[in-house]
């Protein structure tokens, strides 16, 4: 079984000439081998009946010639074609596993998702490789074992014999070794998934001086880790040993029933040699144990590579252009679900076009999940999302990113350098003079450290060094310069201090007049500037009003005070 994107479509699709060199390849190989006993036999022959040695050497010369020449260029063929196919699944795994999102859409942990895309995909990508290369292998020994036959029947009937306890032994350890390998990838991304969730919260563990215990929790499944990879090796042991032990028992009995043959005059002294060799070619397949082992390490990751092409991400609509308006936007009977448990229930809310609405309420209100509603970063159970009338849900992919655009509490910031990643989304945003990158920085008020960096807005992004309230106001920016026609500030200031997040507010209020914003906010001064507030309890919407009349109610002011309603 091959993922998408790693079967012999795939591969002639992004590797024609490596692939056909392969396919070419392979077999020129398979016929080489078959040739050698038989030209061995007749310069055998040759020479004992007076021939010259010239004559007889020739045939057998150009026999080695072409299986060099095939050999190479399977050797060169084989991790070409790995390596396009490689690119090629990273490439759709990475494009699915942005379009499934961080919701529950997606089922796998951030560093299962990397696991399968670091590990998996090369495991994946071996298998048109590993196939060719096995079925190469069948051929030949299906053909020393015709061969055999045709030489003298007796000779397959010696080797059949012989080699069917081989071929038990063969499907054996392919069943195991798929599973094996199925587990010890899924215990490497558990491993995985635990590092990348240490790493997020490094500042965490030092601050608590919990180093040593989450280092015994990210290995702690090292030595299951260890078990598998041993249960393997001893599986792989083991059918070595049996494969072994019959090889040479096939052998012998052939070359008997070969010396029987030349005793009786049905082969010729060559018929020796060429018997020999044909049975050496018929155990190939035996032996190929780490063909054998490739193509059940190709299976496992290409299971698993499937597995997460298999989870089917948000459906878009067709609409490329959102009708004309100003940005209203509303929520029509929103739920949201984890499992049992209700997030979000039956939330009506509208934002009429141009003003703002923050979102108030204890932790765990859902004020960061109704957020992530307008740009699909969630999608609702029940209900819809509306801008401007149409449901975000018929856009087509991308339109709804310029319809809505995101400010986070922990930008990431992407691009090459700091104008790359503030225009990040927004091809055109720095073209031209007065760009927009420009006025969105100041309106963030992100425009005078911008400046006062080594390169400008030409500083490279790896090179910076700034303040967590440095990059949010480079994220600020970002979501600014997109010009969606809703902006939402997730938490999206709270690494400033008081005076510069009023600053930064006021310019936001001021410069960006008539555009449609959603605040989460936790600070009263941040909700007391919107136009609005949806007072967010249980996920349920408890009350709609100004922060002034709001603030009335004890529940609501304990809101802030870090009380509970």
């Amino acid at each position: 079984m091959a993922a998408s994107g790693t079967g012999f479509r795939a591969a002639w699709r992004c590797a024609p000439g490596w692939t056909a060199a392969l396919l070419v390849s392979v077999p020129a190989a398979s016929a080489a081998a078959l040739l050698l006993p038989a030209a061995a036999a007749a310069a055998v022959d040759t020479v004992l009946d007076g021939g010259g040695a010239g004559t007889a050497l020739l045939p057998l010369a150009g026999v080695l010639v072409l299986g060099l020449i095939a050999a190479l260029v399977g050797e060169l063929a084989g991790p070409a074609v790995t390596a396009a196919l490689t690119a090629r699944l990273r490439g759709q795994l990475a494009e699915h596993t942005v379009a499934l999102g961080t919701g529950s859409r997606n089922p796998f942990p951030a560093g299962d998702v990397t696991g399968r895309l670091v590990g998996s995909a090369p495991d994946a990508a071996r298998f048109v490789p590993s196939v060719i290369g096995t079925l190469g292998a069948l051929v030949t020994s299906l053909g020393g074992i015709v061969a055999l036959g045709l030489l003298d029947p007796w000779l397959a009937a010696a080797f059949l014999g012989g080699v069917v306890p081989g071929l038990l032994v063969v499907r054996a350890f392919m069943v195991r070794a798929t599973h094996l390998f199925e587990r010890y990838q899924e215990v490497q991304g558990r491993i995985s998934a635990r590092l990348a969730d240490a790493l997020g919260g490094v500042r965490t563990i030092r601050a608590c001086g919990t180093r040593d215990r989450e280092e015994a929790r990210v290995l702690r499944p090292l030595p299951e880790l260890s078990a598998v990879g041993h249960e393997l090796w001893r599986a792989q042991r083991r059918a070595v040993a049996q494969v072994l032990v019959l090889a040479p028992v096939v052998e012998i009995a052939v070359l008997a029933v070969a010396g029987w043959a030349l005793a009786e005059g049905r082969i010729p002294p060559g018929g020796m040699v060429a018997a020999a060799g044909y049975a050496a070619l018929g155990l190939g397949f035996l032996e190929q144990l780490e063909s054998l082992v490739g193509v059940a390490h190709a299976r496992a990751g290409a299971r698993r590579a499937g597995e997460l092409l298999a989870v089917p991400p948000a459906a878009h609509g067709r609409l490329r252009e959102l009708p004309a308006g100003r940005g209203e936007l509303t929520f029509h009977d929103v739920s949201v679900r984890a499992g049992d448990r209700v997030l979000l229930s039956h939330v009506r809310l509208t934002v009429p076009a141009g003003t703002s609405l923050a979102l108030v309420g204890a932790s765990g209100a859902g004020k960061s999940l109704l957020a992530a509603l307008p740009g699909r970063l969630r999608d609702p159970d029940e209900g819809e999302v509306r801008v401007d009338g149409t449901p975000v849900t018929a856009l087509a992919r991308g339109e709804s990113a310029r319809a809505v655009a995101y400010g986070f509490p922990d930008p990431v910031l992407l691009g090459s350098d700091v104008r790359d990643a503030l225009g990040f989304g927004r091809p055109d945003a720095g073209a031209g003079d007065g760009t927009a990158i420009g006025r969105a920085a100041a309106t963030a008020r992100a425009d005078g450290f911008v400046l006062g960096l080594p390169d400008g807005y030409a500083t490279p992004v790896a090179e910076l060094a700034l303040s967590g309230g440095e990059m949010q106001r480079l994220g600020l920016a970002r979501a600014i310069a997109q010009g969606a026609r809703v902006l939402v500030l997730d938490d999206a200031t709270s690494g400033l201090d008081m005076v510069t997040e009023h600053q930064v507010m006021e310019a936001v209020r001021h410069r960006l007049h008539g555009r449609t914003r959603i605040l989460v906010a936790h600070r009263a001064a941040a909700a007391a500037q919107a136009d609005r507030v949806a007072w967010l309890d249980n996920g349920r919407v408890r009350a709609v009003g100004t922060h002034a009349e709001l603030w009335q109610d004890p529940d609501y002011r304990a809101v802030f005070a870090g009380g509970h309603p």
